[in-house]
């Protein structure tokens, strides 16, 4: 039996088993050596990435340093923020179980919705932003995805998803409508959900461009679809409760589809059938996306996006333990000359900010509060889950972009900058390129035509120079590191290729659970509305539901369509605004966190979001200010506009990156996009938190506000709060799972 006088047993109903188990007590010996152990392993390894010069520095050092980092700030941060702002209380009943309707509102298995939450939330921004900040040196991005992690996205997170569990479930712009009042919640409401648009157009740009004549990934990530139908049918009727036995039988499924992809992509068939163009990959992906947003989420969503985050965290691991067995050196200085100069050949700018927005997701995003605020919030069983899902799945992505940023500083950083640099500056051959990055001033034996050919050669290429946009030079780190520990150089054009099909995987499952959640943010904007539009707010009308998936695909999918067939590509378009406008979606997010927090008088601890806020919007306006009014074409969006304006005005048949009119043309369409919402996206979110400044000033004046939660109903389940149930928790499970054998036994119905 467990010691009661640690437990406190949580109960609602004197006829029921208890629904929550508290545990006090302090921490035993052992756990408290393991404690000490883990931060002065974490302090040397720190001392190690930020003091050792002259000399390379050993990649497992980068390990050592965030795991380390994460379970320090797991055991005490988090433990924190939980206590004395979040408080969460088990005897209350969650969206989830008060509003279940197995579509939308369901309680779902706690590790079943951390795969859910983990695979929405970690999109392209932790593989690809780490990569192209690599040109900074490896110091500053460690340094931000670990830190910008534990400080400010692990609690941007936890705190959206606990504030939407009291409210609903509703979204984070809806949230911002019912505290800040009108003016601001109006202004929240057009911001957030015109960036989710951007963001989900350009998540599914990247999976386009990733999958494009590439048969091995298409049919692969096909394939999830039918096995997360069978997981969801097998969980939910077949053998309900069972997920272990599901897990085993999904992930096994899993594996056989990627390399039976290989072999589908070596027949004449699979090439024909599986080979799409990047049009025909969008209109399929804006199918899928259609039909992930309103399919009960029991059925595709969530069994998919568990599955996929088995092949992500298992391949994150897998990379992981090839660095500790490895031990590769990093390439890369500490601070690159780039840093300060701020005129890097990968992106222009300067560390601040720029660094900060480049690296957005794996440190603090934006993103995840729609999630946040969207999903998983619909799907938590318990309060004090919240933690695990929120504070933790953030962890578990930031170790992601650390992996990702270790896979570029350990390549040679020529080959680095012949593979990121644009071809303009390159020259797109490997002769050209080479004479390029050896002109860089870059420290080490400068890098020979041939060695880069040999790169492209070694993985399957044709041809590695200015593989721009990150996804390239993360295969390729992947590959290296891989293939010295499995199969050694045979085999490092499989590892390069399923890399590649990874990240397109690892991005798509942002695209559903985005558009899911954009289609509940439109119902929650619409819901405000007077008349007849009231009805949008009812979560069980399917055919508001429909219409406003409909709308949503119909948005992102012209602008995804727009990108594919844009002459200079339109990552050119598109990602550039992901960066600030994803910084400006947490800045409104966490303003809203703040002024709750002011709200309920914790003005103690009104810093633990509020030193985030601050900081994200000092880099956002910072960034803005010099993506709208900087002279230099580099970087102002006007700047190169006018410069591209005057040159086709003066007749020149190319300028710049443009070769043709046409791609002059497109620039200027470009920057006028970009410039356009970078304003409007700016304007927004100031008004946004002006809004919360009157609310805070007037908050504290009366020593209070009341705050929108909605009342509590008590609670009628159990589940356990951790990943591993305690033994409580287990003889508590226990009690549930025996009165509903004796209910099935005696027929019971209720």
């Amino acid at each position: 039996m467990v010691a009661q006088s640690q437990v406190e047993l949580v109960r609602t109903d004197p006829e029921l088993p208890p629904v929550g188990v508290v545990e006090h007590g302090p921490t035993p010996p052992a756990g408290r050596v393991g404690l000490v152990v883990v931060a002065v392993l974490g302090g040397v390894a720190w001392s190690v990435l930020a003091l050792v010069r002259g000399e390379h520095v050993n990649a497992v050092w980068f390990v050592f340093a965030a795991v380390c980092t994460y379970v320090i700030a797991y055991r005490f941060y988090a433990r924190l923020v939980e206590s004395r702002i979040v408080r969460p209380r088990d005897d209350r009943a969650t969206p989830a179980e008060q509003l279940d309707n197995a579509k939308d509102f369901m309680p779902t298995d706690r590790r079943v919705l951390y795969g859910h939450h983990f695979a929405a939330i970690a999109g392209a921004g932790p593989l690809v932003g780490p990569v192209l900040a690599a040109q900074m040196g490896y110091l500053p991005g460690t340094v931000w995805i670990i830190v910008g992690c534990v400080l400010g996205g692990a609690v941007q997170d936890y705190l959206v998803l606990a504030l939407s569990v009291r409210r609903r479930g509703r979204s984070v712009g809806q949230m911002a409508r019912d505290e800040l009042g009108r003016v601001g919640g109006v202004a929240a409401l057009v911001a957030v959900f015109v960036i989710m648009i951007i963001l989900i157009a350009v998540l599914a740009l990247v999976v386009v461009n990733a999958l494009a004549a590439s048969p091995w990934g298409v049919f692969s990530l096909a394939m999830t679809i039918p096995i997360a139908l069978f997981m969801g049918v097998y969980l939910r009727v077949l053998r309900p409760g069972r997920v272990s036995e599901v897990t085993l039988i999904g992930v096994a499924l899993l594996l056989l589809a990627i390399v039976a992809g290989g072999w589908v992509a070596e027949t004449s068939w699979g090439q024909d059938w599986f080979t799409l163009s990047p049009v025909a990959l969008s209109w399929w992906l804006a199918g899928y996306g259609f039909a992930a947003s309103v399919l009960p989420v029991w059925l595709l969503l969530a069994p998919r996006d568990y599955l996929s985050t088995f092949m992500k965290v298992g391949t994150i691991v897998l990379l992981a333990v090839g660095i500790l067995v490895a031990r590769p050196e990093v390439q890369a200085p500490a601070v690159s000359q780039f840093a300060l100069r701020g005129d890097g050949p990968v992106f222009a700018g300067a560390l601040f900010p720029f660094l900060f927005i480049t690296i957005a997701c794996g440190a603090l995003s934006g993103f995840h509060s729609l999630i946040a605020s969207g999903t998983t919030p619909k799907m938590l069983e318990k309060e004090s889950q919240a933690k695990l899902i929120g504070y933790g799945g953030m962890m578990m992505e930031s170790f992601v972009a650390v992996m990702a940023l270790v896979t570029a500083v350990v390549i040679d950083q020529h080959l680095y900058f012949a593979i990121n640099a644009p071809a303009g500056a390159t020259g797109g051959t490997a002769e050209t390129a080479a004479t390029y990055v050896n002109g860089l001033g870059l420290s080490g034996t400068p890098i020979t035509a041939g060695e880069i050919q040999q790169a492209a050669t070694a993985v399957g290429e044709e041809s590695v120079v200015s593989r721009t946009g990150g996804a390239p030079t993360l295969a390729l780190g992947m590959s290296q590191v891989l293939s010295s520990v499995v199969g050694g150089s045979g085999l490092a054009a499989f590892w390069y290729h399923f890399a590649i099909m990874f990240e397109a995987l690892f991005i798509l499952t942002t695209v559903d659970a985005g558009t899911r959640v954009a289609r509940f943010m439109l119902s929650d904007t619409l819901g405000n509305l007077p008349g007849p539009a009231r009805k949008f707010r009812d979560p069980s009308w399917r055919v508001g539901a429909w219409m406003c998936a409909l709308v949503v695909v119909a948005l992102w999918g012209a602008i995804l369509l727009m990108g594919v067939t844009d002459p200079l590509g339109g990552i050119n378009t598109l990602f550039p605004l992901f960066g600030i406008a994803n910084q400006l979606l947490a800045a409104v997010a966490l303003t809203v966190v703040t002024v709750v927090v002011v709200k309920k008088r914790l003005y103690r601890w009104v810093w633990i979001p509020a030193l985030p806020l601050v900081w994200d919007l000092a880099v956002t306006m910072t960034a803005s200010y010099q993506k709208i009014f900087s002279a230099e074409p580099r970087i102002g969006y006007w700047a190169q506009h006018r410069a591209f304006q005057d040159a086709r005005a003066a007749g020149e048949q190319s300028f710049g990156v443009a070769k043709t009119p046409a791609e002059m043309d497109a620039v200027i369409r470009n920057t006028f996009i970009q410039g356009t919402l970078s304003i409007v996206f700016a304007s927004l979110v100031l008004v946004v938190v002006a809004a919360a400044v009157v609310v805070v000033v007037r908050s504290a004046r009366v020593g209070g506000l009341p705050t929108t939660e909605d009342p509590e109903v008590p609670s009628r389940l159990f589940a356990p709060s951790g990943m591993i149930p305690t033994a409580a928790e287990r003889e508590v499970q226990a009690q549930w799972d025996a009165r509903a054998a004796d209910r099935v036994g005696s027929g019971a119905t209720r």
